[in-house]
């Protein structure tokens, strides 16, 4: 193709139509032209190609914890938590199992993506699984045997709920004692392991929906977009309103 033959717009009609990101030619031919037009969509090319490549090797590197289990034919887990922190609400858990050397370009720790990306993220994830599950635990457990035990118990819940057992856990920083399956906990381990990635991503979505479900009915603490999190409108709303049946008392002694 000769690149200085062609207008702008048939260049950039033919790089919209066209997969050229491991075309290094004609990414040069453009960076080479003597139009500042034509150089900038070179340029844009090879960012997205830079992207593109630091997406796939962070998918390669998300599997390393899961490949050994792959490989030798073991069902592996991921889990995580989401609501920890949150004055109001459950904290939600899931467990995923995905099929052996599964990638998707993308899967990070939940709070890194955007609710755009979460939610298309959530709808391959649930898709694609072998099996998931979630455990909720409400705010009312939640005050009576505190967080930690509440998020095990979330955690628990899940895994009890699965159709497939998996043959290991690979759990975000904790170890579950009473649940008789080999774990691995892994520190930020929804940044390293796609399993976990994945249980971040599926519990997140389905702790936000049920929030801004909830929303709806407590309309005075901005829960569409604080999520329950102690933001200066969630405070506000407490200060003004008191507090709702899904306060975590034990997270407000401060102030009640």
């Amino acid at each position: 193709m000769q690149i200085d033959k062609l207008s702008v717009k048939e260049i950039k009609k033919y790089i919209d139509n066209n997969d050229n990101f491991n075309n290094n030619k004609f990414i040069e031919s453009l960076l080479k032209d003597t139009r500042k037009a034509v150089n900038k969509l070179g340029e844009k090319m090879l960012r997205d190609k830079n992207k593109m490549n630091l997406l796939i090797e962070k998918s390669e590197f998300m599997k390393s914890y899961e490949r050994k289990y792959w490989d030798n034919n073991i069902i592996v887990g991921g889990i995580d938590e989401v609501g920890r922190g949150p004055l109001f609400g459950p904290v939600v858990s899931a467990v995923v199992i995905l099929p052996p050397n599964y990638s998707l370009l993308g899967v990070d720790d939940s709070k890194k993506l955007t609710e755009k990306k979460r939610e298309e993220l959530y709808n391959i994830i649930i898709k694609d699984a072998l099996d998931y599950s979630v455990g909720i635990v409400d705010n009312k457990i939640i005050d009576e045997i505190n967080i930690l035990n509440a998020t095990k118990l979330s955690m628990k819940n899940a895994i009890l709920k699965l159709k497939t057992k998996p043959k290991h856990l690979l759990i975000d920083a904790l170890k579950l004692d009473d649940v008789n399956i080999p774990q691995t906990a892994i520190i930020k381990g929804d940044a390293k392991s796609v399993s976990i990635a994945a249980a971040s991503i599926v519990a997140k979505v389905t702790r936000d929906r049920m929030i801004v479900e909830l929303s709806k009915d407590y309309n005075n603490y901005d829960f569409e977009n604080n999520k329950g999190y102690g933001t200066k409108k969630h405070y506000d709303g407490i200060k003004k309103h008191g507090i709702t049946p899904y306060h975590r008392k034990t997270f407000l002694k401060n102030i009640l």
